[in-house]
């Protein structure tokens, strides 16, 4: 079974590699950003503890190879940019494989999340590891809504996923 993640891809701007615990105060600051989290309900209030369990749950999926985010670095300035991957999520009793994306709130409104959700849709399917590939997107985020669209997705379903109200977006191979 592969792990699903893309490390050593690069896109146009980007370059994707392992999550380390030397990115965690560089991804802080998404966390400290009170929009970054305004659509899902069940996340942690505090910054550092709601970092400590992501980077906790990357970790996880790195170890039992359920898909991961890769760490996203400007190729320009080798900065922490934000990050994406292909993630394997239980949606209503069906594991399927997602294009997960998330951007320092300073990286905002730059096409970041859109080359990496396209290169992470490539990779998958260059590897034939889905047929189709998800992305949960709460009903009112609308940036990232956006970002599913541009990236050749249409709503599939909506549904009830860890408590939050999503579209479920599909593309097919």
């Amino acid at each position: 079974m592969p792990d699903y993640v893309l490390f050593n891809e690069e896109s146009e701007r980007l370059l994707f590699k392992k999550v380390s615990l030397s990115d965690f105060e560089n991804w802080l600051p998404f966390h400290q950003e009170p929009l970054s989290s305004q659509y899902w309900s069940g996340l942690s209030k505090d910054p550092i503890t709601a970092c400590k369990e992501q980077f906790s749950r990357i970790f996880e999926r790195y170890k039992e190879q359920s898909g991961g985010m890769n760490a996203l670095f400007s190729k320009e300035t080798k900065k922490l940019i934000g990050l994406a991957g292909l993630l394997a999520q239980e949606v209503d009793g069906i594991v399927e494989l997602e294009i997960g994306y998330s951007i320092l709130p300073e990286y905002w409104r730059q096409s970041y999340a859109f080359e990496a959700a396209k290169k992470c849709k490539e990779v998958a399917f260059e590897n034939k590891w889905a047929e189709s590939l998800i992305s949960i997107i709460q009903v009112n985020n609308i940036p990232s809504q956006k970002t599913a669209l541009k990236n050749g997705m249409n709503i599939d379903f909506s549904t009830t996923y860890k408590d939050n109200s999503v579209h479920i977006f599909r593309i097919k191979a």
